[in-house]
């Protein structure tokens, strides 16, 4: 051990004087001993001029807290008589226990009363260190007080122990106070603060932070943790079909539950409104440059806003951005498979999202036969409506959409035209379908879905010069307008872990691997179209274009609700859908069904043929048990049809691996 402490013996109060030696070792938290004294028993010695030395151990280099407290300890008294009242102590306590007359104690005057002299014992937390004298050799420091002034007397002191002068010039209330003097190869340290947290309580303050902080989920939380495992179970148990999820990767999750969580980040990398960001900026501005690169844009032309909690909030903060209050927005209507965020009232006329009861909208409808957008009505309508926001892009459209014809008509209307790519985001990055970012000038983004990163959304925006050709037409001014509605208009401080985990995931977007997976997604998306076909069954459009497909169930006159809860109670998640002809989106007609996350799992056409069988086989028992009673409610745990199909979905889903976290084997 490396001694580089401090002594200072004064009195602190009118009844205490405490003499500490502070002991820090290189390689360990620093500790110390005190030894504390009660004045008023000395000054019962010293009214007529007495005084105090004292003998405390030294220790030399490679020595432990437990050696300091094994060294012979001692403290004399001298009275004005010059009697000398000695009481000495070797142990591992360090205390002094009630004098004897064979403790080689010279006195003239009345004895020490017991106890009054006594050092701490160790704290809890420094108990069952090693004690013997291995540890290093022991240097013993004495102090003794003459006629001639205090001097030192060192007992073989070794590089690392402290040497201490006294001069008779220091004193105080009669007491000598020793100096320092370091040896010349050791730079004194000053330890200011003795506190009982440095010295005795540390250790165990550490261990409760660890207590609280340092446990596992499982332990401090097992309620929650067990159905947690549970829902892992469910996940891998299961046939995943719900268009807008996916499974995410390790990595992601890593950064999601990291100590990212813990600061806070207000503004935009450079310009936060707290300190501490260095390394916050340098994570966002690489989340920055990945999205950038992984939808192929360039930065001279385009910018990226990464904290949006959801594509739902970019959309808003899009709206609050470029339009006043009650200007109009039109964009796809939810019932032919737009997003509720783009405007949505009920046939009562209740205005669902807040785009509608902050702004007029207005939506355009797909043709009534072939689930395809009329682009010709699209212009009709929006010539007579006239929005300043024209919107492309839905939740449950399984084609490709003409941005080149929405481009045309925004441009006849003075709109702004933007995309919410929240579905197709990862089939846009792998450049596997057409790319809004060719035509449009503002483009949103989930991060979750095709893309396979962190929940989470983006906005994209354009910048710079409108045209390269005509300077005159001026430049965008989406950046600042758009930042700034993002944060502070609507959100508080971004969410560091996802946009770190969202890194992560663009990262892994930009690889050929991912693209290999776009590909398979859009593959198994076709054959699970075909599969259904050739099993009778009716899609929207007939077919699909990327991931996702429109299941008509009507033709076999079931709810959508019914067919969903039949599928759950076999682990198969859909969710119901709204298909052209609808009159409400609360009792659709359809299901939606997406092959991202079974594709991230392993499977490959072929096993979403079984999963086309499974499907029809889910339909059977649905028509069997509505039309035994179409109103009553069902234990569909324990029919026996649900039981065989859900331990053949079981049996399949298992069969492939899990990404992400580990499963039972």
């Amino acid at each position: 051990m490396h001694l580089a402490g401090i002594l200072d013996p004064a009195f602190e109060s009118e009844k205490r004087y405490e003499a500490r030696t502070m002991l820090r070792e290189s390689t360990q938290p620093a500790s110390s001993v005190q030894l504390q004294i009660t004045r008023q028993s000395v000054q019962q010695q010293m009214s007529a001029g007495g005084q105090v030395h004292s003998t405390l151990p030294a220790l030399s280099r490679g020595s432990s807290l437990s050696d300091a407290i094994q060294v012979e300890t001692a403290m004399q008294i001298t009275s004005r008589d010059s009697a000398q009242l000695l009481r000495h102590k070797t142990g591992a306590s360090g205390g002094f226990s009630p004098l004897g007359s064979t403790q080689g104690l010279k006195r003239k005057s009345s004895a020490l009363l017991s106890g009054q002299f006594r050092t701490p014992t160790l704290p809890a937390s420094m108990a069952g260190r090693n004690n013997s004298a291995s540890c290093g050799q022991q240097s013993q420091l004495t102090y003794h007080h003459s006629s001639r002034g205090s001097q030192p007397v060192v007992h073989q002191m070794s590089h690392g122990a402290f040497r201490a002068v006294v001069s008779s010039d220091h004193h105080q209330n009669g007491i000598s106070k020793p100096v320092l003097n370091y040896p010349s190869n050791m730079s004194p340290r000053v330890v200011v603060n003795h506190n009982s947290y440095q010295t005795h309580d540390n250790e165990s303050r550490k261990r409760a932070v660890r207590d609280w902080g340092n446990r596992p989920l499982a332990e401090v939380d097992p309620d929650l943790w067990k159905i947690m495992e549970k829902e892992k179970s469910r996940q891998w148990k299961g046939i995943e079909l719900v268009a807008s999820e996916n499974f995410t990767s390790l990595a992601v999750f890593e950064a999601l539950g990291s100590h990212l969580t813990n600061k806070y980040s207000e503004g935009l990398p450079g310009s936060r409104y707290y300190k501490g960001n260095e390394y916050i900026d340098q994570i966002e501005s690489l989340c920055i440059s990945r999205a950038l690169a992984a939808f192929h844009l360039d930065n001279e032309r385009w910018g990226v806003n990464v904290q949006p909690y959801s594509c739902s909030s970019a959309n808003f903060a899009v709206y609050t951005a470029l339009l006043q209050p009650n200007d109009r927005i039109m964009g796809l209507d939810v019932l032919s498979g737009g997003h509720v965020s783009h405007g949505y009232h009920t046939q009562s006329g209740k205005k669902i999202p807040a785009a509608s009861i902050y702004f007029q909208t207005l939506p355009f409808k797909v043709h009534p036969e072939t689930g395809l957008i009329d682009y010709d009505k699209v212009e009709e309508i929006a010539l007579l409506y006239r929005p300043k926001i024209l919107i492309c892009g839905g939740s449950s459209y399984p084609r490709e959409w003409n941005y080149s014809r929405f481009r045309q008509v925004a441009d006849k209307i003075g709109a702004v035209l933007m995309c919410d790519m929240a579905h197709i985001s990862g089939l846009v990055a792998a450049q596997e379908c057409l790319s809004p970012f060719d035509y449009c000038d503002v483009v949103t983004t989930t991060t979750h879905k095709s893309l396979r990163g962190p929940r989470g959304g983006m906005i994209f925006f354009r910048k710079g010069l409108k045209s390269a050709s005509r300077p005159a037409d001026g430049q965008y001014n989406f950046e600042k307008e758009i930042n700034i509605a993002v944060h502070p208009t609507l959100q508080g401080g971004p969410h560091n872990n996802h946009i770190a985990a969202l890194a992560a995931a663009l990262k892994q977007a930009a690889s050929a691997e991912y693209k290999a997976y776009i590909q398979q997604v859009i593959k198994n998306a076709q054959s699970l179209a075909e599969g259904l076909k050739r099993r009778g069954c009716k899609l929207v459009t007939d077919g699909t274009d990327n991931h996702l497909m429109l299941w008509d169930l009507r033709p076999f006159a079931i709810p959508s609700s019914l067919f969903e809860e039949v599928c759950e109670a076999c682990h198969i998640t859909v969710n119901k859908s709204a298909v052209y002809g609808d009159s409400s989106s609360f009792q659709p007609g359809g299901v939606r069904i997406g092959t991202p996350a079974m594709t991230s799992r392993g499977c490959n056409e072929g096993d979403f043929d079984i999963i086309a069988d499974l499907l029809h086989r889910a339909v059977q028992i649905t028509t069997a048990l509505h039309k035994e009673n179409p109103k009553q409610q069902r234990n569909l745990g324990s029919n026996s049809d649900v039981q065989a199909l859900r331990a053949k979905v079981e049996e399949f889903a298992t069969a492939f691996e899990m990404p992400g976290f580990d499963v039972p084997c």
